[in-house]
């Protein structure tokens, strides 16, 4: 092969590369560029034995430049490609969100969010306000915080978890028009049921629960269908007085008994619980509306145009008609949605699995890196308006659709990367002693800003580097921001090379720190804590400050003495 092919097969796999890399957001893979590198250049497939180990080190050194440098080259290269990408980036920017149903119909348009208190919120909580809230900026529209809370057993609210939530909220970026809790609206649900008790759209029930099941399926009206009214209502009454235990009444929805879907024959509406709601406003309360009936209500009278709920909710549409038929009202428009799964953690994306495992002390808390939940990006250093991003990607399909935390933390990386400094932090560092060349290295504060100066690490006479890095007896290594030296007789000596070793000779980019003036640092992680070294300037960081470690990634400082903790945030 002459030095003509090689430049040129250089020049092809460098510029596939960079665009890979561009498109992808992420490393360019060898595997990726040699089959279409073959494919569109003939002349290349008669050194196919050779071409993979041109392009292999090509590879590597495209892998170790910066969004920006990518960009720039790139440009040199191949404008048109570097077109391409951006006209498809711009393409994706574009919204991401279906428009709402038949928005013309009303003067404002009103959406609501509707947790349940039982706990702070994990990832996929943060979907409904991530949509509703841009939805929300879109059509200059208004949001409701309902707290869904009227189940003091099953879902029993965490008096803490109210102002995380809203907190939560806060985080992603938006601010609810108003915040009411239904277990302040016990009175207004029990006025609606008296009025459809006098619609002849409600009706008790002393049953019990597996007999009237029998009923519901085999298409048979329960014996106390037809109470007469005065009856109903009075029995009522007691139910609001907490006369009754559990089981022992309820108020049902008069619907069709007959109805296809046995889910729709005659709803219970409320029931009777003895445990004390937690909040002292509400622990005097015995009878519960259950929530197809509470949150029926609540969507009418807040004004509610258009609801958002999961595709496992549908039958609670369809109950709900039924009550906005007896009281003459219009149903809201309803967008359905699947399920969100995550498969990045360990922990399972559960409220009460989560809760668990901090009380089992498996996980220190909710912001534990391991715990899949707000908190923990939060203390990551994950911004909230990222998650956001990610999140209305996935648009509002019916399918079930998957969170990739890559997409999180690549619109992360886009919106921290230019004004976040580098660092360097040696994991499981060996010390070598340095032979020769300068006291100190002196890296750029961030490789795109030249105007931000250099950081000054001193070298003294040793250094740390990561076991991986260590090069053969007789090899060459660059410390980065210092020079290149070579690994002999267990030591490092500075050879005084310039640059042409790495761009050149493909000598390896390694980062390092003083052997002595360093920082102890435990780094949190997924995965657990990580301990090792960073380099002496980490020490004038403040906490909540964001930092990249080269080659490990973005952290964010939670305390800073002659030791340190961060927080992994993403690589």
């Amino acid at each position: 092969m002459d030095d003509d092919l090689r430049e040129r097969i250089e020049r092809e796999a460098e510029t596939s590369a960079l665009y890979n890399a561009l498109k992808h957001d992420n490393e360019a893979q060898v595997g990726a560029i040699l089959g279409p590198l073959m494919g569109e250049n003939p002349a290349f497939r008669e050194h196919g034995d050779q071409v993979a180990g041109i392009v292999a080190p090509v590879v590597e050194r495209v892998n170790s430049l910066t969004s920006a440098e990518r960009r720039e080259q790139l440009a040199e290269l191949d404008p048109d490609r570097l077109a391409e990408i951006d006209a498809e980036d711009d393409e994706q920017d574009e919204q991401t969100l279906p428009d709402l149903p038949n928005t013309d119909a009303y003067d404002q348009i009103r959406m609501r969010l509707a947790p349940n208190p039982n706990g702070p919120w994990h990832i996929g909580n943060a979907r409904m306000p991530a949509v509703i809230g841009t939805y929300k900026d879109r059509y200059d529209g208004w949001m409701l915080c309902r707290f869904d809370d009227t189940d003091p057993v099953t879902k029993r609210p965490d008096l803490d978890a109210y102002d995380a939530i809203l907190d939560a909220i806060d985080y992603l970026g938006f601010e609810p028009d108003e915040v009411i809790r239904a277990s302040d609206r016990l009175e207004t649900y029990y006025d609606h049921a008296r009025e459809l008790i006098e619609l002849d759209g409600a009706y008790t029930c002393s049953c019990p629960a597996e007999e009237f099941s029998e009923l519901k399926n085999a298409g048979n009206p329960c014996p106390h269908r037809d109470k007469d009214r005065a009856t109903i209502s009075e029995e009522f009454e007691s139910m609001v007085a907490g006369e009754y235990d559990p089981g022992e009444m309820v108020l049902r929805v008069r619907t069709d008994i007959e109805h296809k879907n046995p889910a729709l024959r005659d709803w219970a509406a409320f029931r009777m619980i003895d445990t004390p709601h937690p909040r002292e406003e509400a622990a005097d309360y015995r009878c519960w509306p259950i929530l197809d009936f509470q949150s029926g209500i609540d969507d009418h009278l807040t004004g509610i145009t258009h609801i958002i709920r999961g595709i496992d909710l549908q039958d609670s549409a369809r109950r709900q008609q039924f009550l906005y038929d007896y009281f003459g009202w219009e149903y809201p428009e309803v967008i359905h949605w699947g399920h969100v799964q995550l498969d990045a953690y360990d922990v399972k994306m559960s409220t009460s699995t989560i809760k668990g495992l901090i009380a089992e002390g498996e996980l220190d808390g909710w912001d534990d890196p391991r715990a899949p939940t707000l908190a923990s990006l939060r203390q990551r250093g994950i911004r909230g308006d990222a998650i956001v991003a990610a999140l209305t990607a996935l648009g509002t399909s019916t399918s079930d659709v998957d969170v990739a935390m890559s997409a999180i933390y690549a619109e992360n990386r886009e919106r921290i990367d230019d004004n976040t400094d580098r660092a360097f932090f040696v994991r499981n560092g060996v010390e070598k002693v340095v032979v020769g060349g300068p006291d100190a290295g002196e890296p750029p504060v961030h490789p795109d800003h030249e105007e931000r100066g250099t950081r000054h690490i001193p070298v003294s006479d040793a250094v740390l580097v990561e076991p991986d890095d260590v090069p053969a007896n007789g090899k060459r290594v660059w410390l980065k921001g210092y020079g290149c030296v070579r690994h002999n007789r267990d030591a490092f000596e500075f050879t005084g090379d310039g640059i042409e070793a790495v761009r050149e000779d493909d000598v390896p980019v390694i980062h390092w720190v003083p052997a002595d003036e360093n920082v102890p640092l435990t780094l949190q992680t997924m995965n657990g804590a990580i301990e090792g070294h960073a380099e002496p300037g980490v020490r004038e960081y403040a906490p909540d400050d964001l930092v990249q470690f080269e080659r490990v990634g973005f952290v964010r400082i939670d305390e800073m003495n002659d030791t340190g903790i961060a927080y992994f945030t993403h690589p």
